[in-house]
C-alpha cells in the first residue's frame, strides 16, 4: 500500500467522524478525495453513489457505514482496483459476503482488516501456525452502551449486579445476534480458529465506563491474555475510537491485514 494515498471514504456517522478527526490532528484532511453518503446526509466531499466514489480516484477508501454498506459497495471497489479499509468486520462473519468479497479482488483491489484496532492480532496469528486449540474474546460494556441491541430482549439494562453476562456461544452466532457490537470478536475468528470455533461472551459490567475486550488463547504455543480498554467514541459508545484512529493509519501507512488467506485451512508444506 502507498503511504499517504488519496483516500475515500464510506459514511459520514460516529465512525466516520473520528476518522475525519484523525486526519485532521495529523494536518492531512485534503488527502480525503470523496464521502459516499445517502441522498440527504451531508459530509465534506460528499457523494451519493459508489461510481462517483470510484471517479473520484481514491486509492484507499475507509468503510464506516455498516454491514449494509460493506456488502453493497465494497465489492465494485475492489473490481475497480481500490483498496477498502474495512471497519464493519461482522459483515465478514457471512461467508458468502466473503467470498464475494475475494472474488472482486481479482479486480486488483485488496479488502484489509484495521489491524491496529485490536492489539494482540499479530500473535494470534503466530499462535495459529505454532498450535492454536482455544480462543475466547469476551467483551465488557457499561450497561447503557447496550441500548438498543438485541441484550435489551434478554437483559434488564437497569440491572444491580457489578456484571452479568448475557451472551455466549460462537463468533457467528454472536455476529447474527449483535452485529453492531462483535466486529472485534469477528476479526479475532477470521485471524485465527474460525467463526464457529471461536468462542464470544458479552457482558454488562457496571465495572467499566468503557468498552473492555479480553482477548484469551491457548495452545500448543502456550497462553496469553490481552485486556483492552479503549475510549467509546464520543458519538457512539458502542464502539472505540481506537478503531477510527487505526482506520486512519493504516490508510496512510499500511499494516492493515488482507482477508485474504485469513481463516484458510493450514496445510503443511510441501517439501
Amino acid at each position: 500500500m502507498r503511504r499517504n494515498p488519496r483516500l475515500g471514504m464510506i459514511g459520514f456517522g460516529a465512525m466516520g467522524r473520528e476518522v475525519l478527526t484523525g486526519l485532521d490532528k495529523l494536518g492531512e484532511t485534503e488527502t480525503l478525495r470523496a464521502v459516499l453518503v445517502r441522498p440527504g446526509r451531508e459530509a465534506p466531499q460528499a457523494v451519493h453513489d459508489v461510481d462517483a466514489l470510484i471517479a473520484a480516484r481514491p486509492q484507499v477508501v475507509m468503510e464506516c457505514a455498516g454491514h449494509s454498506a460493506v456488502k453493497e459497495f465494497v465489492a465494485p471497489l475492489l473490481r475497480a482496483g481500490i483498496d477498502v479499509i474495512i471497519s464493519s468486520v461482522g459483515a465478514l462473519a457471512d461467508d458468502q459476503v466473503r467470498s464475494e468479497l475475494l472474488t472482486a479482488e481479482q479486480g486488483g483491489g485488496r479488502a484489509l482488516l484495521p489491524a491496529g484496532a485490536i492489539a494482540g492480532l499479530d500473535g494470534l496469528l503466530a499462535a495459529r501456525l505454532a498450535g492454536l486449540d482455544e480462543v475466547t474474546y469476551t467483551s465488557f460494556k457499561p450497561p447503557h452502551a447496550w441500548r438498543g441491541t438485541a441484550a435489551e430482549q434478554v437483559l434488564d439494562l437497569n440491572h444491580s449486579d457489578a456484571e452479568r453476562e448475557f451472551f455466549a456461544g460462537s463468533a457467528r452466532e454472536a455476529a447474527l445476534a449483535y452485529p453492531k457490537n462483535v466486529n472485534v470478536g469477528v476479526a479475532i475468528a477470521l485471524v485465527g480458529l474460525g467463526m464457529d470455533a471461536t468462542r464470544v461472551r458479552l457482558v454488562s459490567s457496571r465495572n467499566v465506563t468503557d468498552p473492555l475486550g479480553r482477548i484469551e488463547a491457548r495452545g500448543a504455543f502456550g497462553h496469553f491474555r490481552f485486556d483492552i480498554f479503549a475510549r467509546a467514541a464520543a458519538d457512539n459508545p458502542k464502539t472505540s475510537a481506537l478503531t477510527a484512529y487505526s482506520i486512519v493509519q493504516c490508510a496512510r501507512l499500511g499494516g492493515a491485514l488482507p482477508i485474504a488467506g485469513l481463516c484458510a485451512p493450514l496445510t503443511p508444506a510441501i517439501l
